[in-house]
């Protein structure tokens, strides 16, 4: 196992190297210039108000020094490099927007996404296995046709549109007011409230956007663990243990569920990036203070430090979630040895 975990981790960093180069490429190459938007709205905003020539040569030397700031003036391969060896430093640099450093807004953000993501994972399991055990121990009933119905459903409605949708009809808009329409707390929020009333609004405002984010996650993911049980369900060693005389629950939780979870425990790798790329929009539309909302602001500005910190932090995340759903393999399914591959 030790052996296999340093075979991972080493293979961790040239991954990791190659996905920063296509995600540092990709940013730059992009359309639009933050030296532009930092100089008066740039060249064309200049011409395009029939300025003078000496007027217009102000804004070009604006960008020619915005430009040598930011270090855009340099070959592209000089860049990346000088942005790889700050970030083995763990310095993200100061963003193109505000000249605040990276690092200390991701910091200020980050509590506010990892409480996202968190109840979004819990409430994506406790939901989905359940779901996948009642629709895999009453198959073809009608609770498990409407719960089949009604997890296509779900998997299928875009989460904007679900956004956008929930605010109309469930926070104040034309019809119902149930839940706040954005942010994290209330107008008339006090430090002096007791901790109770603290946790009461917060979890007032979280709710909505958390059921959001994960209602795809749980519908998809209880497709997988009813199919996974059915399988399971229909093997030798489900008969032995009917055979002697385990009664039904102890078969089924102890004996199907461990093996029904192999497919759970693959799939968490794609989990994290996916809630990360959701929480981009719900934080957006929910004016939710956190990484996504971050992230949605640095691309309209091309703010490049700060995208490049949120793409690296998101890609590190993806591979620890892969290296992780490995382990987690192990645990599960006691047939898997890595350590003894070759033996």
């Amino acid at each position: 196992m030790v052996s296999y975990l340093s075979q991972r981790v080493a293979l961790l960093i040239p991954t990791f190297i190659g996905v920063t180069l296509i995600g540092f490429l990709i940013m730059r190459l992009a359309p639009g210039d933050p030296a532009e938007l930092r100089a008066a709205g740039g060249l064309r905003g200049a011409a395009g108000a029939g300025i003078s020539l000496e007027k217009r040569g102000v804004v070009d030397q604006a960008l020619v020094e915005w430009r040598a700031l930011y270090g855009l003036d340099k070959p592209l391969h000089v860049q990346y490099f000088v942005w790889l060896r700050n970030l083995f430093r763990l310095d993200f640099g100061n963003s193109f927007k505000d000249s605040q450093p990276v690092w200390g807004k991701i910091l200020e953000r980050l509590p506010v996404t990892v409480k996202l993501e968190f109840f979004s994972i819990l409430l994506v399991y406790l939901v989905a296995i359940p779901l996948g055990i009642y629709s895999a121990t009453h198959p073809n009933s009608v609770g498990d046709q409407t719960t089949t119905l009604a997890a296509f459903v779900l998997f299928s409605v875009p989460l904007i549109w679900a956004a956008t949708m929930a605010i109309v009809f469930l926070c104040g808009g034309d019809f119902l007011y149930l839940f706040p329409p954005g942010g994290l707390m209330s107008i008339d929020y006090a430090p002096e409230w007791p901790l109770w009333e603290k946790i009461r609004d917060q979890t007032w405002h979280l709710f909505l956007p958390v059921v959001l984010l994960s209602y795809d996650g749980f519908a998809g993911l209880s497709r997988y663990m009813r199919s996974s049980m059915l399988e399971a369900l229909g093997q030798d060693f489900v008969r032995v243990a009917r055979a002697k005389g385990l009664s039904e629950r102890v078969v089924i939780l102890k004996h199907v569920l461990r093996n029904s979870l192999i497919p759970l425990v693959t799939i968490l790798a794609s989990i994290l990036p996916s809630l990360i790329g959701g929480s981009v929009i719900i934080e957006t539309i929910f004016s939710i203070p956190g990484l996504g909302q971050l992230g949605f602001e640095a691309v309209l500005a091309r703010d490049y430090p700060t995208v490049l910190a949120l793409f690296t932090a998101s890609a590190l995340l993806t591979l620890i979630g892969i290296l992780l759903s490995d382990i987690l393999l192990a645990v599960v399914d006691p047939r898997i040895a890595f350590g003894r591959r070759g033996q």
